[in-house]
């Protein structure tokens, strides 16, 4: 059954909207919904809160405060999202929650990075006070179908199973580098397959 939902496309860090474009356009062939913004991370200065504070406005204003989504993250944008579900009452709506290669559990390529200015990297560290409040409301990710995707290969999510969700489903995507997480074709076709279930 297709997934009729609209679904919130996030990106990471360094990016933009256009990461998505081969998510995108296998969405557009099945007609599924969705709503890909891009978020100015400022090279990693603005923090995550900022930055899901931006994001629940785009939300609410895309879809007021009641209909239901899935959220599709990519990197950071994992992050962002599960921050929104946790504090945002995002867990109320949303129905699917996705990342790919997102640091749910920190990432050794942060560990370096000054909190000034770069607070947003700095916010991905491994046991970052940020990420260790996240798992304290983890029990809000308890009623939505979660699935992790990551790769054992990832030198920005290091080492690459720091990328699961403590719940939920998780898989390994067999690809080299971050980025080919959503723009290998292979890996996309992965995503979209689990994602129509």
């Amino acid at each position: 059954m297709v997934n009729r939902n609209p679904i919130i496309l996030i990106h990471g860090l360094w990016n933009t909207s256009s990461i998505f474009s081969l998510i995108s356009s296998k969405l557009d062939e099945k007609e599924v919904e969705y709503f890909a913004p891009t978020l100015n991370h400022a090279f990693g200065m603005t923090s995550i809160v900022e930055l899901t504070n931006l994001m629940d406005q785009l939300i609410v204003e895309k879809y007021g405060l009641e209909q239901e989504i899935d959220i599709l993250g990519f990197s950071m944008g994992g992050i962002i999202g599960r921050y929104w579900i946790n504090k945002f009452n995002g867990y109320k709506r949303t129905k699917r929650f996705i990342t790919i290669g997102s640091p749910h559990n920190g990432t050794l390529t942060s560990q370096l990075v000054p909190k000034y200015p770069f607070k947003g990297i700095s916010e991905m560290k491994i046991n970052s006070s940020l990420l260790r409040d996240l798992a304290n409301y983890d029990y809000f990710l308890n009623d939505i179908d979660c699935i992790s995707f990551f790769t054992y290969w990832d030198l920005m999510v290091f080492p690459g199973w720091r990328a699961n969700l403590n719940v939920g489903e998780k898989i390994s995507l067999n690809i080299f580098k971050h980025r080919n997480l959503v723009k290998n074709p292979a890996a996309v076709e992965r995503i979209i397959e689990r994602l129509m279930i």
